[in-house]
Parts: structure tokens; sequence; C-alpha cells
């Protein structure tokens, strides 16, 4: 504590008080009544005096009661003040020396500017990040992988989190593979949804699709392996495989899903997306279906099912998963379904599932141990809520409806084109795809359209090997109604303007 002034600094309350030249080198200026301490004042001044060198290492300083004499203030002020500069370092006391300004401290006058490092040497430059931006604020935005939370019950939301927040604290970690109760309600809720068997120990939780990817070939593929990817196909998944120095091979699709013949050629892995192919929509057909676990077979391979919004389905029955075919085909072990709750709820949970054979789930669970240990507790018991009183079965029948109806608003405005403009993808899944004649060019559509305010994705980014489809991708999932449909006229309406416009070129040329 600073001891009350036994002498005034000046005759007038708060003007600085200077100190003689023959105490120290530089002058020092002290007022009374400010937010600042007299004895930090001081401090910061003489701190400062070193940092600049007019203070040089090991100059002597002088001792408390001349210098309390000189500036007016009692000696407790600058006792304080010498304290807290011995206890940083900027000062040092030696037994017959006095206090001196320590010899270690650095004090350059003019400090050279210093660069900003940039990292190491070796440190390879980031590449582009291969997913969509956030939302623009203004027009309609078709992006992909948006879901929307139109039809959320918010009531019964609160609830599942405020049971949660019910539970007590735990004081340990949980099971890397993720908590018993939450496993067996996603089974049996996959079992419900998509029709595949599968019991509480055949999952791991998962922060995500890409989560679980990373899991897989980090943990259960050799160094550079091959791995099949549908092209076009998911640019994300494919930086998952490149960022593990594995190989991506990729495959043509059509609309009957992945191209799997007699030169396939042979990988460790295939990464499909069968249920709703992304980005181009179509459905894996059963034929393809057997072919391609026949294919894992003869290659002594493995299949990743990627079902990220096979919830959605609107004119065709579901087909069976892969997953549940091998079960029944004489290839059981081959597949690794994906699921994922980001679609069906919100990405905001951050959590999927894996269902895993039972000798591949040793190396799943010791990777997800070794990442992060596990999925968080508290999101795993609101799931738990969620799942088993059916609040999150009942939401996805209000999904569906309201994905129905948003369809339903954009295929309206756009079916007029053919043969111009054809609608793919629309069977299941929250995009379409729609493929324009040779006369329209994709990506002018895509910036003609930007400059509405309307962002639509051409297939330039999602096609890894030849020349990109001409179509454009329209993702619905956070729209509504009038939003979709209102997207849609635009979109239709610039369609029929390039129309007119090649034919008029065309007719004058």
């Amino acid at each position: 504590m600073v001891a009350p002034l036994a002498v005034p600094l000046s005759a007038v309350s708060g003007e600085p008080l200077a100190l003689r030249a023959d105490e120290l080198p530089f002058a020092v200026t002290l007022a009374r009544g400010g937010a600042e301490a007299l004895h930090a004042q001081l401090a910061r001044q003489v701190r400062g005096a070193v940092l600049a060198g007019t203070l040089p290492p090991g100059a002597a300083v002088p001792g408390t009661r001349t210098l309390a004499r000189s500036l007016g203030v009692t000696r407790g002020v600058v006792e304080a003040a010498y304290a807290e500069l011995l206890a940083d370092g900027t000062l040092q006391a030696e037994v017959g020396r006095g206090t001196r300004v320590r010899l270690a401290t650095p004090a350059p006058s003019t400090p050279a500017p210093v660069a900003a490092w940039t990292g190491p040497a070796w440190l390879p430059a980031p590449g582009d990040l291969p997913v969509d931006g956030p939302a623009r604020g203004v027009g309609t935005d078709f992006r992909l992988g948006v879901s929307g939370t139109h039809t959320l019950d918010i009531r019964a939301w609160r609830q599942a989190w405020a049971e949660a927040a019910r539970a007590p604290v735990p004081g340990d970690y949980g099971d890397p593979a993720g908590e018993e109760s939450l496993r067996a309600a996603l089974a049996a809720f996959v079992g419900r949804q998509r029709g595949l068997a599968a019991q509480e120990g055949d999952l791991l939780i998962t922060a995500g699709t890409l989560h679980a990817l990373n899991l897989i070939v980090r943990a259960l593929l050799p160094p550079g392996s091959a791995v099949l990817m549908e092209n076009p196909g998911y640019r994300a998944a494919r930086q998952v495989l490149l960022d593990a120095g594995h190989r991506p091979v990729p495959v043509p699709v059509d609309e009957d899903g992945l191209v799997v013949g007699p030169d396939t050629p042979p990988a460790r892995l295939a990464y499909v997306t069968p249920s709703h192919q992304f980005p181009l929509g179509g459905r894996m057909c059963l034929p393809r279906r057997l072919a391609l676990l026949e294919w894992a077979e003869r290659c002594d391979a493995l299949i990743v099912e990627d079902d990220f919004d096979g919830e959605f389905r609107y004119d065709a029955p579901p087909l069976p998963t892969l997953a549940s075919l091998a079960a029944h085909t004489g290839t059981p072990g081959r597949v690794l379904y994906l699921g994922t709750l980001s679609k069906v709820l919100t990405p905001a949970v951050r959590t999927g599932f894996l269902v895993a054979p039972p000798a591949l789930r040793p190396a799943l669970v010791r990777a997800r141990t070794l990442l992060d240990f596990g999925h968080p507790l508290p999101v795993q018991a609101a799931l738990t809520w969620l799942l088993s009183g059916g609040h999150l079965d009942r939401h996805i029948r209000r999904a569906r409806r309201w994905h129905a109806q948003v369809r339903a608003a954009l295929t309206g405005e756009l079916a007029g084109l053919a043969p111009h403009a054809t609608l793919g993808g629309i069977q299941a899944g929250l995009h379409l795809c729609l493929h324009l004649a040779p006369l329209i060019s994709a990506p002018e559509a895509a910036r003609q359209l930007a400059r509405q305010h309307i962002q639509v994705t051409t297939l330039d980014t999602y096609t890894f090997a030849g020349p990109p489809a001409n179509a454009l991708l329209l993702g619905y999932g956070g729209l509504t109604a009038a939003q979709a449909a209102s997207g849609g006229r635009a979109v239709a309406a610039q369609i029929r303007q390039m129309v007119a416009n090649a034919t008029f070129d065309r007719d004058t040329a």
C-alpha cells in the first residue's frame, strides 16, 4: 500500500513535478488524484526509461529516501514502485551495491521492426477449403447441405437440454465410442428409418460425416491407399483422402449411381452416396449395389456408404442400404454405414454415427480415443432424450412434409423448361440438379443469376476428372416454399432469356 503523501506534489493540485537532472537522467512527472496510483506512475516511467535505454544495464538508481525527497512524495511511494520493478525483473538489488538496472535487460533505443513469422520453412501452404461459405444476406441462396430448422419443436428442444443439464456432472471421460444409451437409441432409429438392423455395440458416435470418414481412412487404410470416388462427387470427402495421404480414383456416375463393372479398378475402399448421389442426386439401382458388393469381395475392399440425407424420400420407396444387402448376400463386414443428424435435426449438434462391422470397431474406437476421447456428454444426453421420447421421429415426419412442399414449389417453376433444362435427383434429399442443354452455359447462367442475388452452384468444383456436366445445383433445404418459388421463377426466367438469346444469335449468324 502507498503511504499518504507527506509533502504536496505541487502547490497546484494535479500539476506534474519534474525531477532534478542529478538524480535520474530523465524527467519524472507524477500527478495526484489520477486513476493510476503514484507508485504505479513512477514504476511505469522508470520501466519505460530502461526499455528505451535511457537507464542502461547496470546503472544505479537513487535510494528510496533521496528519490522520495526529490519527488516530494513519501518514501513508501518509492519503495512500492521499486518493489514492483524488482518483481518484474526490471531492477535488481544487491547487498553492498544498492539497486541497479538488471544487466540482462535489453535496451535498444530504436528497435528494428520485426517481420511477422510465417511459420517453419517446411510448412506447406493450406489449400482452399472445399466447402461453401456462409449464406448471403440478400436474395435467394440455393446452397447445398443446408437443412433449416423451420419444423423444429422448440419446446422439446429446450426440454432436452434442460434434462441434460439436470443430470449429474460427470468427473470422468465417457465411452469413446459413445454412451450406450445413445448408441442403443440410434440403433433403433436407423432400424426404423432405413431398415438397417443394428445393435448398440455396432455403433460409434461421431461428430458428423467428415469426422467419421477421417476416422476410417486414418485408422483402417494402409498409407497411400487407392480409394474409389464418385465423379462428380463430394469434394470435401476427396480432400479428406488427400490430406490423409491416400489416392482418390474418380469413377463415373450416371442416373443409376456409380458405374461398376469388370473394368472397375481394384482399391482398398470405395466411398459412395447410394441413396441420393452427391451432387447429381440419382439413386444407385439394385443391380449396381450388388455389383459394388461383388467388387468389394473380389478386391478384398471396404465400402463407405454415406447416407447423408436418406431420410428424405418423396416419389419412390427406399432401396435397401448397402449395409443391409451385405448382410444378406454373403459379404458381411464390407460396409461401413455413415449417418448424420445434421440434415434430419440440425448441424448445430455436430453429431453423426458410424455402423461398423465387429472386426473394424476396435481400430475405430482407438482412433477416436486418440483424436478427442469421444463426444461431449451433455450433447449425447440431450439427443438421447429426443430419440427415446419419439421427438426426433415426429420432427422428421414434419420435416418431410415441409421439404416436400418446398420441393414442389421449386420444381413447379422449373418443370416447364424442358427440353432446354431438365430436372434430376428429385426423388430424395434436399437438393436437385438442373441439367442444361448445350446452348446454355451453366457457369454463365450462374454468373447472371448472381447479379440478381440468386446463388446457385455449378459442377466445376465437384468434378475430379473430365469436363464437368452442364448443370446447376439447387439446394432447397434451408428455404421456405415461397422463397423456393421466387428463386425458381428467377432461374426459369434466366434460362428462357439465354435460350432466346442463343436462338437469335444462331438465326442471325
